[in-house]
Protein backbone atom coordinates (compact mmCIF):
# COMPACT_ATOMS: atom_id res chain seq x y z
CA UNK A 1 0.00 0.00 0.00
CA UNK A 2 2.90 2.77 1.16
CA UNK A 3 4.73 1.60 -1.84
CA UNK A 4 1.47 2.30 -4.44
CA UNK A 5 1.28 5.81 -3.03
CA UNK A 6 4.58 6.77 -3.13
CA UNK A 7 4.79 6.03 -6.73
CA UNK A 8 1.53 7.61 -7.31
CA UNK A 9 2.84 10.73 -5.49
CA UNK A 10 6.28 11.03 -6.86
CA UNK A 11 4.72 10.34 -10.65
CA UNK A 12 2.14 13.23 -9.76
CA UNK A 13 5.11 15.60 -8.53
CA UNK A 14 6.65 14.57 -12.20
CA UNK A 15 3.57 15.47 -13.67
CA UNK A 16 2.93 19.10 -11.99
CA UNK A 17 6.59 20.01 -13.39
CA UNK A 18 6.22 18.94 -16.67
CA UNK A 19 2.50 21.02 -16.50
CA UNK A 20 5.21 23.70 -15.24
CA UNK A 21 8.03 23.61 -17.55
CA UNK A 22 5.09 23.72 -20.23
CA UNK A 23 3.04 27.19 -18.82
CA UNK A 24 6.82 28.66 -18.23
CA UNK A 25 7.59 27.63 -21.98
CA UNK A 26 4.39 29.21 -23.43
CA UNK A 27 4.57 32.59 -21.37
CA UNK A 28 8.10 33.13 -22.69
CA UNK A 29 7.05 31.87 -26.10
CA UNK A 30 4.25 35.01 -25.90
CA UNK A 31 6.19 36.87 -24.74
CA UNK A 32 8.93 37.01 -27.48
CA UNK A 33 12.06 35.70 -24.79
CA UNK A 34 12.65 32.72 -27.43
CA UNK A 35 14.49 32.58 -30.77
CA UNK A 36 12.34 30.33 -32.95
CA UNK A 37 15.35 28.81 -33.72
CA UNK A 38 15.74 27.26 -29.97
CA UNK A 39 12.05 26.29 -30.45
CA UNK A 40 12.69 24.72 -33.54
CA UNK A 41 15.13 22.53 -32.49
CA UNK A 42 13.24 21.20 -29.31
CA UNK A 43 10.33 20.33 -31.85
CA UNK A 44 12.38 18.22 -34.24
CA UNK A 45 12.92 15.51 -32.15
CA UNK A 46 8.66 15.51 -31.73
CA UNK A 47 7.96 15.67 -35.40
CA UNK A 48 10.47 12.89 -36.08
CA UNK A 49 9.24 10.80 -33.22
CA UNK A 50 5.53 11.52 -34.91
CA UNK A 51 6.18 10.54 -38.39
CA UNK A 52 8.12 7.49 -37.16
CA UNK A 53 4.86 6.15 -35.55
CA UNK A 54 2.50 6.88 -38.08
CA UNK A 55 5.02 4.74 -40.54
CA UNK A 56 5.92 2.14 -37.63
CA UNK A 57 2.57 1.80 -36.04
CA UNK A 58 4.10 1.05 -32.57
CA UNK A 59 5.92 3.56 -29.85
CA UNK A 60 8.50 0.92 -29.51
CA UNK A 61 9.90 0.96 -33.32
CA UNK A 62 9.03 4.86 -33.44
CA UNK A 63 11.53 5.32 -30.23
CA UNK A 64 13.98 2.88 -31.80
CA UNK A 65 14.23 4.70 -35.18
CA UNK A 66 13.53 8.38 -33.44
CA UNK A 67 16.92 7.18 -31.94
CA UNK A 68 18.69 6.41 -34.77
CA UNK A 69 17.57 9.22 -37.01
CA UNK A 70 18.54 11.57 -34.37
CA UNK A 71 22.06 9.95 -33.95
CA UNK A 72 22.14 10.18 -37.55
CA UNK A 73 21.74 13.99 -37.50
CA UNK A 74 23.95 14.35 -34.77
CA UNK A 75 27.13 12.64 -36.90
CA UNK A 76 26.06 14.51 -40.25
CA UNK A 77 26.14 17.96 -38.12
CA UNK A 78 29.24 17.41 -36.48
CA UNK A 79 30.67 16.31 -39.61
CA UNK A 80 29.50 19.46 -41.28
CA UNK A 81 30.46 21.89 -38.62
CA UNK A 82 34.16 20.31 -38.59
CA UNK A 83 34.52 20.83 -42.08
CA UNK A 84 33.29 24.51 -41.84
CA UNK A 85 35.78 25.15 -39.55
CA UNK A 86 38.96 23.03 -41.41
CA UNK A 87 38.12 25.25 -44.67
CA UNK A 88 37.29 28.16 -42.86
CA UNK A 89 33.74 28.48 -44.37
Amino acid sequence: MIVSLALGLGLGLIGLGVIGMLVSGVRSIMKGKQDIKKIVTMIVPFVVFGIAFAIAGTVTKAAIGTMLFMMAAMVLIILLTGLRGTFNI
